[in-house]
């Protein structure tokens, strides 16, 4: 028997037996035809049912950050003018904008006048954070200065210099609110979740002209960081 008479099932009879085999043959095509399509359908619901996750993650966390600017301004809003602060929807970032009331030129020691702010700060903004801690994946402390150093320093070591000198000062913002008596009991939490980064010139604040604000660009953020990414990304990586 020829190979593919074997494979199709072809009788030698031909007639009407020759047809039966090739309508099973069809029948065959079309049950394979119908399992792909449960496939598909099947694929294209996990993709549905994926894109409707991400899109409730993103949503809860468009609402988490109102929620987080909202909390924080409600209670710092008779404070933020006398301390020249602000907090920035968008980026749920806490800014200290006074540069001489942060620390001297040049220095990482923390003036007496910012160690008052963050005493009162630190513990109140704590426990604004603590109500959303499950949707906090980071809070950094941002140290940020103008590019100048000297008038004997090139951009580039004008640029290390700072770096060095801003990962110093939010290291003694990170250490002199980690001390506070008040949060003790959330040291754990805090030693988690902080971090202290120096990131020198490379975010000036630009004037109306587009240049540099020299002034404006010397400050200390302190910046909350969603865990949204993770969790979308935790739902492609499953997926």
């Amino acid at each position: 028997m020829p190979a593919m008479d074997r494979i199709l099932g072809k009788s030698r009879a031909g007639g009407e037996g020759e047809g039966a085999h090739w309508l099973t043959v069809s029948d065959l095509m079309a049950g394979l035809m119908m399992v792909f399509l449960f496939i598909a359908i099947a694929l294209m619901r996990n993709a549905f049912i994926e894109r409707d996750k991400i899109k409730e993650i993103a949503v809860a966390y468009q609402e988490n950050q109102v929620a987080i600017y909202e909390a924080l301004v409600d209670e710092f809003e008779n404070d933020l003018k006398r301390w020249n602060a602000e907090v920035n929807r968008e980026t749920l970032a806490f800014e200290f904008k006074s540069p001489d009331v942060l620390f001297g030129m040049g220095e990482t020691r923390i003036r007496q006048r910012f160690k008052q702010i963050l005493s009162d700060f630190f513990p109140r903004y704590l426990s604004i954070l603590k109500e959303y801690k499950d949707s906090i994946d980071e809070i950094r402390i941002e140290g940020h200065t103008s590019s100048i150093w000297n008038n004997n320093t090139t951009a580039t070591e004008a640029y290390f210099l700072n770096m060095s000198l801003s990962q110093g000062r939010t290291q003694s913002v990170l250490k002199y609110v980690y001390d506070l008596p008040e949060i003790v009991e959330d040291k754990p939490w805090v030693k988690r979740h902080f971090a202290a980064v120096g990131f020198s010139s490379s975010r000036p604040v630009l004037g109306e002209n587009g240049l540099e604000d020299r002034e404006a660009s010397r400050r200390v953020t302190f910046r909350v960081i969603t865990n949204a990414e993770t969790q979308i990304r935790k739902i492609i990586e499953e997926s």
